[in-house]
C-alpha cells in the first residue's frame, strides 16, 4: 500500500471516529435534557408529563409500572403544594440506544422543606432508551442515605 493510499485511509478513519464521538456526545446530551425535561415535569406538579417519559413498560421499586408512577406522583403533588427535585451530578453510561443514569437527590415539598417521607437524600439508578427519537426512562431504583 501506497504512502498515499495510507495516509488517505487514516485520515478517513480519523474523521469517522470523530463523527462517532460527535454523535456519541449528542445522544448524552439529548439524554442529559430528558432527564431534566423528568425533573420539570415534578417541579410543574404534572403527572402526565411524568408519565409521558415513562416506557410502556417502565418497572420501579417494588413493581411499580407506569400508571403506578403517574398515580404516585399525583398522590405527591396532591399532598405537597410544591414540590422540587435537588439532583446531584449525573452519571451517565452510554450504550447504542440505552442508557444508565445515577444520580443522588433530595425532593423538597414547599419553600424548601423536605417531604416527611423523603427527609434523606436518595441515591437513585434509572435505566433510559431512545423510543420513537427521545429518551424514555425504562426504570429506575431509589434507596435512601447514599
Amino acid at each position: 500500500m501506497s504512502n498515499h493510499l495510507r495516509g488517505w485511509l487514516l485520515v478517513a478513519l480519523a474523521l469517522c471516529l470523530a463523527l462517532a464521538g460527535c454523535a456519541r456526545e449528542q445522544d448524552e446530551a439529548a439524554l442529559r435534557e430528558a432527564v431534566s425535561s423528568l425533573e420539570t415535569a415534578i417541579e410543574q406538579r404534572d403527572a402526565s408529563a411524568v408519565e409521558d417519559a415513562l416506557t410502556p413498560d417502565f418497572i420501579g421499586p417494588d413493581g411499580l409500572d407506569r400508571d403506578g408512577a403517574r398515580r404516585l406522583a399525583a398522590l405527591v403533588f396532591l399532598r405537597h403544594r410544591e414540590v422540587a427535585v435537588r439532583p446531584g451530578p449525573l452519571t451517565v453510561e452510554m450504550g447504542d440506544g440505552h442508557a444508565r443514569v445515577d444520580f443522588s437527590a433530595v425532593v423538597t415539598g414547599g419553600a424548601g422543606r423536605a417531604l416527611p417521607e423523603a427527609a434523606r437524600i436518595y441515591g437513585v439508578r434509572t435505566a433510559w432508551r431512545v423510543e420513537d427519537g427521545e429518551w424514555r426512562l425504562v426504570s429506575a431504583e431509589w434507596s435512601p442515605g447514599v
